[in-house]
């Protein structure tokens, strides 16, 4: 088979990556000349430990399985088994924190509740104030900004794969086949549009009644923290935004305990993770009403200053960059993507949300398999 993907990010890399392994021929064709939306603006984390119960979690899971296997064979992903540690500081976060470790999938989590002293021994960069974290070994992280180019390396190695980078593809022609903004026409035995954000021009014409929505959030990154932070690393805030904490305990924690006015303006919650140079990667925020601004504002990134301080018992390192980012989802968040066929021959995988990263190995083995690769 030859298989054309359209989009260089997170999930049509690994679409190309599956077809290539199945022994297909790909054809790759992105309208920058590398990836440059979500799929690299964002923690490079493979997040497990938030996920709802059922099929996101068990497309996590098998995420996980897959980023595992691939970062072994690619090492220019940085793929490193971090877990994660979210931090708790008083009996009302704790009790939810508690609950997760409750849940039946618990274990397939790897979730433990530690006290402060085992928290630390966990992670000794954490010399803040708190009182506990919830454990999940389950969780990972992978080098955004250089993860997409390494796997194309390992792509273009294998001989049965193309890049065609500075391309929009303007329109799908006939069966199975899609025609450039350079005027060439790629014929395939399948189609797959994975054109992240962009859900305007093509997609748009293809598929006018799409049930996905533009989601913005702002992030920075740091001088190196001068030591290693061998987990990554959440607040309560989490929490609130993750769906395999809902429950009485949630429910309690907001009935009692406000979020910061920052933190509930712009739907916040930390999430930290150090990257392969020492930096930490610090997030993040929720916009979901479009149009967008154009700018970036402080409060979020000076509540976040003030998060991670305490947490971390000391000064940050100077900020280095500050960013924003905007990534599609579906708007029914308990569908984990919006997978359709749009034409014969042509599907359009998109949706995510903030679980691209984290999902993409098996969204993609899916696709695969469901369209017999």
């Amino acid at each position: 088979m030859r298989v054309i993907v359209v989009g260089a990010g997170v999930l049509g890399t690994m679409h190309a990556w599956h077809a290539v392994e199945r022994g297909h021929e790909v054809r790759h064709i992105e309208r920058e000349a590398e990836a440059r939306g979500a799929s690299v603006r964002n923690f490079g984390q493979i997040w497990v430990s938030g996920r709802a119960g059922g099929e996101e979690l068990a497309t996590a899971l098998r995420a996980r399985e897959l980023w595992e296997g691939i970062g072994a064979r690619v090492p220019g992903l940085g793929f490193r088994a971090t877990g994660s540690l979210t931090v708790v500081r008083n009996d009302a976060e704790r009790a939810v924190a508690e609950a997760a470790t409750r849940r039946p999938d618990a274990a397939a989590r790897g979730y433990r509740l530690l006290d402060a002293e085992r928290a630390r021994a966990v992670n000794p960069a954490l010399r803040g104030d708190f009182t506990g974290a919830l454990w999940c070994e389950r969780d990972a992280a992978v080098e955004p900004r250089v993860a997409q180019l390494a796997l194309k390396e390992a792509l273009l190695a294998s001989g049965r794969y193309t890049y065609l980078g500075g391309r929009e593809v303007r329109e799908v022609v006939g069966g199975r086949a899609v025609r450039d903004d350079h005027g060439e026409t790629h014929h395939g035995d399948a189609v797959i549009l994975c054109t992240g954000a962009w859900l305007g021009g093509l997609v748009r014409e293809l598929a006018p009644d799409l049930p996905v929505r533009r989601v913005r959030l702002q992030m920075m990154q740091t001088d190196p923290l001068g030591e290693p932070l061998p987990t990554s690393v959440a607040d309560a805030d989490s929490f609130r935004y993750y769906p395999a904490y809902r429950g009485d305990a949630l429910d309690a924690l907001d009935a009692g305990q406000a979020q910061a006015p920052t933190a509930a303006a712009h739907k916040m919650q930390l999430l930290m993770v150090q990257r392969a140079d020492g930096g930490l990667t610090i997030g993040d925020t929720h916009e979901y009403r479009a149009p967008f601004a154009f700018d970036t504002v402080e409060e979020p990134y000076e509540h976040l200053t003030g998060v991670v301080e305490a947490i971390l018992g000391r000064p940050l390192p100077r900020i280095r960059r500050r960013w924003a980012g905007v990534y599609a989802q579906c708007t029914d968040t308990a569908r984990v993507v919006h997978r359709r066929q749009v034409r014969d021959g042509v599907w359009l995988v998109t949706g995510p949300g903030g679980r691209g990263m984290t999902c993409a190995p098996a969204i993609a083995e899916t696709t695969a398999n469901e369209l017999g690769w």
